[in-house]
């Protein structure tokens, strides 16, 4: 019998792209402190965060494989958060407007039984095309995408903001890299097929 295994989040759509595998897991909130520390790139704000989820959860979740994910987004290398505000979103939009937009997502399997991770950083980036202080405006008011890093939400409207995405994985731009969890999760005696 394989190791069960848990989400470290309580986002529905990481919880919505995991269950594309169709394999059984748990989920639970990692009450991790996101900040970013001094210095620290976005690449690895991501990583240690991740890990930290993961690990986070260990202590309730002994025997479990334990997945932890982070993300953060980068207009002109500044690290961009949820913008929280309607305000916020339009400014954001507009800063990326005409920009190539880089997404970090930051991937960790822990295994509770072992203490050992497997981590890495995904990036994934996102090209925009050039957008009218109306369009932001249209697009912000349909969407509210106020708890989105870089105020949209790819799986829904938000495509129409891009001339192209390119990476490896675009379940990546959602959160969840799931090429590279499934790797990961070979590794562990995890099949999904």
């Amino acid at each position: 019998m394989s190791q069960p295994l848990l989400l470290a989040s309580t986002s529905p759509f990481r919880k919505a792209l995991l269950e594309k595998f169709g394999y059984p897991f748990e989920t639970a909130s990692p009450n991790t402190d996101e900040q970013a520390l001094d210095n620290e790139s976005a690449e690895q704000l991501v990583v240690r965060l991740a890990e930290q989820k993961a690990q986070a959860c260990a202590v309730s979740h002994p025997e479990h494989l334990i997945i932890g994910s982070d993300q953060v987004c980068v207009i002109n290398g500044e690290i961009i958060g949820k913008p929280h505000t309607i305000e916020n979103a339009c400014r954001q939009l507009a800063n990326a407007s005409g920009q190539v937009v880089t997404f970090y997502t930051g991937l960790c399997l822990f295994n509770a039984q072992t203490g050992l991770s497997d981590v890495i950083c995904e990036p994934f980036h996102v090209h925009f095309r050039d957008l009218t202080t109306q369009e932001i405006q249209r697009y912000v008011e349909r969407e509210q995408p106020l708890y989105c890093a870089g105020s949209f939400m790819c799986e829904g409207l938000g495509i129409v903001l891009f001339d192209r995405l390119e990476g490896r994985d675009p379940n990546t731009l959602v959160g969840l890299p799931l090429i590279a969890l499934r790797e990961m999760l070979e590794k562990q005696g995890i099949q999904i097929l």
